[in-house]
């Protein structure tokens, strides 16, 4: 089992750290660590301070603006034109149009689960200074991250949104894909 150290942010064995509070210190971070404590300073003890609903939907608004310029490149790339995705020119035959939506999924799919599994965030996030992590402040993996994004895309449409709207209501400020997914999305 593996944790994060409170002072760099390393992955330690859970064995190879020391547990103060509700955060764990390796070793080579222990002695400035235990120096802060004497001196009274100020010491990370695994507080997280949860993102709002509002910060949370800019975020989503920015991931969108993006996803979308990347998803009309790929469509023109396909051969697709701007009338054709606006509507105002037939795609041709359905073939086509299902393969459209499939790489446009496909791009909105790669897009958050690659950013919050190897960054902690998507551009959005980083631009509105969250981030995604686990209950115990740890980051998220790419299986978790996986998961994360199908639990929003299937409690996202069909419950009209109620997931994310539970978000303004919730102490830690979680929507419901992260109550499944036991995530957090905190500020920096």
């Amino acid at each position: 089992m593996h944790t994060t150290c409170a002072e760099c942010g390393a992955v330690f064995a859970v064995e190879n750290t020391i547990h103060y509070g509700n955060v764990d210190v390796c070793s080579g971070c222990k002695p400035v660590f235990m120096q802060k404590l004497a001196e009274g300073a100020s010491v990370k003890t695994g507080e997280l301070h949860y993102a709002g609903f509002w910060i949370r939907f800019l975020a989503i608004f920015v991931d969108g603006l993006i996803i979308g310029v990347m998803q009309i490149l790929a469509a023109l790339a396909s051969g697709f034109t701007l009338l054709q995705l606006i509507g105002l020119q037939p795609r041709g035959s359905i073939g086509p149009t299902l393969a459209l939506a499939a790489m446009q999924y496909g791009i909105a799919a790669l897009y958050e689960i690659l950013m919050i599994g190897k960054f902690g965030a998507t551009l959005g996030k980083m631009a509105c200074s969250i981030r995604v992590v686990r209950d115990t402040g740890a980051p998220v993996s790419m299986p978790l991250s996986t998961g994360r994004y199908f639990a929003k895309v299937l409690l996202g449409i069909p419950t009209l949104y109620i997931g994310y709207i539970i978000a303004a209501f919730d102490i830690e400020k979680r929507a419901l894909h992260d109550r499944i997914c036991s995530t957090r999305v905190i500020r920096k």
